[in-house]
């Protein structure tokens, strides 16, 4: 293994990265490092991989167990499936016996473990192996963190995110980011873990705050604070706390997102007269209208090349989404299932549509964009403000169950659903943040 030191997270007041961390990579480039575990219940099944994850050696003398972790990662993203290791750790630099784990079902197996050093940080190591190649199976490398105690967490999601990508051929998303709001005595706006763990609250307010959305690099996040006692959009810097006003024109400045370039954002404003859609640079200005509509239309969200952006608008007499391009002009419907349907989210990958349809409540679809297929993924009816995971394969959303607020993350065909740790207080507008690299 090579040894790759990576830079510092800048400090901030409200939200950190706490400390940095050094990683020794032997496969694949490593990333940088955040900070018990979500609650898991999966209501569905899916086309897993089975996979063995053993007990990290020395993770019980560690504030974090590691390797639990990593399992629970793992199975929220519904692409895997826990074989039991046992309990019984393993060293991860000497080949274990592929035929014990084959005759356990395993076809993956990962072993590690944390060392505490002399100056209070914890080395973790870890190695991965395909059991199902050869009679010795096939070594797919690993990687080695030198992080301060609160960045274990962030050690054992960046090791998820390894395990998927090898797998799945796809990124992984644990060690990224979701900000959230709740109201309680007072307005929060929290950003946690993948999971839910490790929230820090970026703002708190006696008045409403709405809509966050975060820009492409992470860095940033808009919101609406109703704190002078109207609508207006904020721009706040992550890891300083830091935050700047984006647009406070006359009447309601509302529903931010951010263009994948983070060069500009979408916002509707009402100070030319009813809810319209402008576009606005990143850096402030002089916004420019982008159509005129005799209807409300609200809710942009940008299509992931750019080109377009979808938006809801009663302009045929109920809320539907529709679809315009990015620098303005025709708008065309695009859903058509139900009679009232809001808050879109396109996935990454530009696939699919996810959003809100008041059917039986107000519950989560999905819609295939090239086919226009439209799946309920849940049975819940007090669902809100979908955001897809930057890899496509997860939503976040929130709910209600079991008479409480929740904050909830599906699977996008619905089968696997997961409940996240979250502050208390009612739980609104999800937004997941961006891939870090």
């Amino acid at each position: 293994m090579n040894q790759h030191r990576l830079s510092p997270g800048a400090p901030a007041p409200a939200i950190t990265r706490r400390s940095a961390l050094a990683a020794v990579v032997a496969t694949g480039a490593a990333p940088q490092l955040l900070a018990q575990s979500p609650t898991v219940l999966i209501t569905g099944h899916n086309s897993q991989h089975p996979i063995g994850i053993a007990s990290f050696r020395g993770e019980e003398q560690s504030p974090q167990r590691l390797s639990h972790i990593i399992r629970a990662d793992l199975e929220r993203s519904g692409s895997f499936r826990n074989i039991d290791a046992g309990g019984i750790p393993l060293d991860e630099q000497a080949r274990p016996d592929m035929n014990v784990w084959r005759q356990r079902g395993a076809s993956w197996l990962a072993a590690g473990s944390v060392t505490r050093l002399g100056d209070g940080r914890y080395e973790v190591r870890f190695r991965l192996w395909d059991t199902t190649r050869g009679d010795a199976g096939q070594d797919l490398g690993g990687q080695s963190y030198v992080v301060a105690p609160a960045d274990l967490r962030l050690a054992a999601h960046r090791i998820a995110d390894f395990i998927y990508e090898k797998v799945m051929g796809k990124p992984g998303i644990f060690s990224t980011r979701i900000a959230y709001v709740t109201k309680a005595a007072r307005y929060s706006l929290w950003v946690a873990d993948s999971d839910g763990e490790n929230a820090q609250a970026a703002l708190t307010s006696p008045e409403p705050i709405i809509s966050p959305a975060w820009s492409p690099d992470g860095r940033q996040l808009a919101y609406v604070s109703f704190e002078s006692r109207k609508p207006v959009v904020y721009v706040h810097n992550v890891a300083t706390g830091q935050r700047r006003l984006l647009a406070n024109f006359r009447g309601s400045n509302s529903a931010p997102a951010w263009a994948p370039d983070g060069s500009r954002l979408a916002v509707t404003l009402t100070r030319d007269g009813g809810s319209q859609l402008y576009t606005i640079a990143a850096g402030g200005g002089e916004p420019r209208r982008l159509m005129q509509s005799l209807g409300i239309d609200t809710e942009p969200v940008y299509s992931a090349d750019g080109q377009s952006i979808y938006f809801v608008s009663d302009r045929g007499g109920a809320p539907q989404i529709y679809r315009m391009g990015a620098a303005g002009g025709g708008a065309q419907r695009v859903t058509f299932s139900g009679g009232y349907n809001i808050s879109p989210s396109i996935s990454p990958d530009g696939a699919y549509l996810a959003f809100i349809s008041r059917t039986g409540g107000y519950r989560l679809h999905v819609q295939d964009l090239a086919s226009g297929r439209v799946q309920a993924l849940t049975d819940t009816s007090a669902d809100e403000h979908p955001s897809f995971a930057p890899n496509s394969q997860l939503i976040v959303y929130a709910t209600r169950q079991g008479g409480s607020s929740a904050l909830m993350t599906t699977t996008v065909d619905g089968k696997v659903k997961v409940r996240l740790a979250a502050k208390g207080g009612e739980i609104r507008e999800p937004a997941w943040g961006p891939l870090l690299r």
